[in-house]
Order: structure tokens, then C-alpha cells, then sequence
């Protein structure tokens, strides 16, 4: 079947499933808007540098030498001068080379897909250190101590991985048991998270038994990989065809399972894509996520600036509180919105094109280029802290939209 153009529909659909095409389609919104042709948000260039002035300063207060690590869920496991992911390793020395990076994706994987928005009220007590959390970082140790305990995997012997079996085993109330979660203590969400586990489950299930791993994209790039390493985007590629067909709310287009993909009037082509704007922010997290467990295990990632950024609340709220975007309708944020509305998909995708214009700025005030700031270490330093304060001084922490959580695309 041929869609107009010459190109066939599956090829059409299937250039969505590329960090290429996420840039690209968010590049050419970005530039509709600065013609002043987007519906919901104005953009205003002039406020830019102060964007840029702002993120640095957080850079450099955070990271004074400007050895920023990478933007991944493994920032979240070090809080307050420790490593808890370190501190399970360690408890298990026998866990060693490959192994040892299988159950790091295992625990990436789990990690980040319980890592949608968590609500302003919701905490963790985390007994071993004695602390209270919140937001991601609550969701990621919450989700770590869950892992240590074999909650996600169906072999007691064999309790640091999470397989087909133990996810397809889980339900909202065990995950709300385990994140403390309750009438007092509201998580945004849960069964949406629970779903989405059991849906990974069935999907890994169908690829290799109820023993299957989120593990086995490990095998998939070491195997992918050569002499010079493996080209980032390929930790995408590989996620996208594992986990697309596990959202509950991700587009599908001919029986073919897109993701993280919405839809936008002003977006046209002459093909099947026509107005379909490809985002996948839970992916790239978890891709981004997955090269510090490859690079340990000898194997070298590349070109990190072949991923995007995060079409996320806390870089998007960057650009609103700093003026850089600005509702055309001054209502829009008085509603819950859905995370498919076009203002939220325009929203988003202007945030991974103006993150790529920071970059620049940011890269140009400390005199680095792209190989020693990529794009994952201004996230870091960065971008999604400076988004995070705002948020906290202006709104107690909460996006400057409100977007209605299912627990799998924020």
C-alpha cells in the first residue's frame, strides 16, 4: 500500500519511531510558531537568554567544575551523599559483568516506567535511610527498594531482576502497598503504573516465555554494538520495539504500535504521518537511562546528542515561567488538560526544539561544545532543576498546565 509521495504507509509510520524525527518535527513546529502560526502558544526568542542565564547559573551551582553527569534515573538512586543503587550492588558481589548490567536495565526499565508525575502531595518513607521523599526521587527509591525485595521478579532465588511472570503478577494495590500509597498519602496514577508493568509483562512474554527480561535489550545492543561503540540512537530504536505496544494510550495507526506520538493541525505532510507529531519522552528517560549500565559493561555510547530532549512538565514549565512561551488563550492552564489535547502536544514539542536552542546558549556561556556539555549533562545541571525550582517557588511544585495523569506519559 502506497501513501501519497511514492512512500509506502509502514515506512511512513515507522521514520516516527527515530530521536531524527522527534527533532525534525519538533524543529518545524518551532518554526511555524515563529511565523506565528501555532494555535496555543506565542514564542517570544528575546526571553531566551535569560532562560539560558538561569539554567547555567543552576549548572554551575550544582556542578562548580562542570563535570555534569548524564540526565538518567541512576541521579535519582544518589541522594544526600549516597549511592543506594551502589549500596545494593555492593551487597551483591557476585553480581558482576554482564550480569551485573542486565539487572541494572531491569531496574531501569521498572524504575522509570513508575516514574510518571507522582502529585504534590505524595511522599515516601524510606526506612534504611530514615527520609522522607517526594516527586521522582521518592518514585525511584521507592522503586529501588521494591526491586532489592524481588517484587518484580517470579524467582525468589534470583531476586534483583524484574521478568514476564513478576510483571504480569503485579497489581495497584501491591504497588500501592510498596509506595505507601493510600486516602492519606494519594499517588497520581497507580493503576495506570500497575497496567502498564502488566502490559510489559505480556510483551516481554510474547517475546520469550514468562522468564523474559527487560534485560534481553541488553543482549539486543551488546550485540548491536562494535569495535567504536554503539550510536545512542540505537538504545532508542531498540526501546521503541520493545515497549511502544505497552501504552495504554499510545497511538496506533494501522495495527502498528507508534507510542508517544500525538497529533498537531498545523503539522502537514503528504503521507500516512500527516499532523502526527512522535515525542516518546518515557523512552528516551529510559534510553538515556540505559547508557551508564552499557558504558560499565565496556561497551562505549556515542553521539549522545543523537537523542532529544524531554518533551516533559519541568522543561516545559521552564519555558512558560520564563516567558519564552506564553498561552494565546490566558484560561488554558484553568482546566485539566489530556496529555493527547493539541495544546499539550504543541507545548511539548516546542520544548524539545527550545532545548536544543538553550543548549547552544548554555554551551556558549560556559565555552564548551557539544562533546564535553551534550545535551544530557544541561538536562542534568540543568534545564529540569531550574524548571523544578520555578515550579516550587511559583506553584508549590506543580506544572504550570495541569495534564491529567494516567501514571504513563509525564
Amino acid at each position: 500500500m502506497s501513501a501519497p509521495g511514492g512512500e509506502t504507509t509502514a515506512g511512513a509510520l515507522a521514520a516516527l519511531l527515530t530521536p531524527e524525527a522527534v527533532r525534525e518535527r519538533a524543529h518545524d513546529l518551532l518554526r511555524i510558531g515563529l511565523d506565528g502560526g501555532l494555535p496555543h502558544f506565542r514564542i517570544d526568542l528575546d526571553r531566551l537568554p535569560a532562560a539560558v542565564e538561569l539554567v547555567a547559573a543552576e549548572t554551575r551551582a550544582g556542578y562548580p567544575d562542570l563535570a555534569v553527569p548524564p540526565h538518567s534515573r541512576w541521579r535519582h538512586f544518589e541522594l544526600h551523599g549516597r549511592d543506594l543503587w551502589d549500596e545494593l550492588r555492593l551487597a551483591h558481589p557476585a553480581l558482576s559483568g554482564a550480569a551485573l548490567a542486565r539487572a541494572r536495565f531491569d531496574l531501569a526499565v521498572v524504575s522509570v516506567l513508575l516514574d510518571a508525575g507522582a502529585g504534590a502531595q505524595w511522599r515516601y518513607r524510606d526506612t534504611a535511610t530514615a527520609t522522607d521523599y517526594a516527586r521522582s526521587e521518592g518514585l525511584a527509591v521507592a522503586s529501588l527498594r521494591m526491586f532489592a525485595a524481588g517484587a518484580f521478579s517470579s524467582d525468589p532465588s534470583e531476586p534483583l531482576r524484574a521478568d514476564a511472570a513478576g510483571l504480569a503478577a503485579l497489581d495497584a494495590s501491591a504497588l500501592a502497598h510498596a509506595f505507601h500509597a493510600g486516602d492519606d498519602n494519594p499517588l497520581l496514577g497507580l493503576d495506570g503504573r500497575a497496567a502498564l508493568l502488566n502490559r510489559l509483562g505480556d510483551a516481554l512474554c510474547e517475546r520469550g516465555g514468562s522468564g523474559a527480561r527487560p534485560a534481553m535489550m541488553f543482549d539486543a545492543l551488546a550485540g548491536a554494538a562494535s569495535g567504536d561503540g554503539l550510536p545512542a540512537r540505537e538504545i532508542l530504536i531498540v526501546v521503541l520495539d520493545h515497549c511502544n505496544a505497552i501504552w495504554p494510550a499510545g497511538l496506533a495507526i494501522d495495527g502498528m504500535a507508534l507510542g508517544d506520538v500525538g497529533r498537531h493541525s498545523a503539522l502537514r505532510r503528504a503521507d500516512r504521518s500527516n499532523g502526527l507529531v512522535p515525542l516518546h519522552k518515557l523512552s528516551q528517560w529510559l534510553s538515556y537511562s540505559l547508557v551508564e549500565p552499557l558504558v560499565d559493561c565496556g561497551i562505549a555510547v556515542r553521539e549522545l546528542d543523537g537523542l532529544t530532549g524531554l518533551a516533559e512538565y519541568r522543561n516545559g514549565g521552564l519555558f512558560l515561567d520564563t516567558g519564552v512561551l506564553a498561552p494565546r488563550d490566558p484560561g488554558l492552564a484553568a482546566a485539566p488538560l489530556a496529555p493527547g489535547h493539541e495544546a499539550v502536544v504543541e507545548w511539548r514539542a516546542l520544548t524539545v526544539a527550545l532545548l536544543d536552542r538553550l543548549a547552544e546558549g548554555v554551551r556558549a556561556a560556559f565555552g564548551r561544545d557539544s562533546d564535553s556539555l551534550p545535551l544530557a549533562a544541561i538536562l542534568q545541571g540543568g534545564s529540569w532543576a531550574a524548571g523544578r525550582r520555578l515550579a516550587g517557588e511559583r506553584r508549590d511544585g506543580l506544572p504550570p498546565l495541569a495534564i491529567v495523569s494516567d501514571g504513563t506519559v509525564f
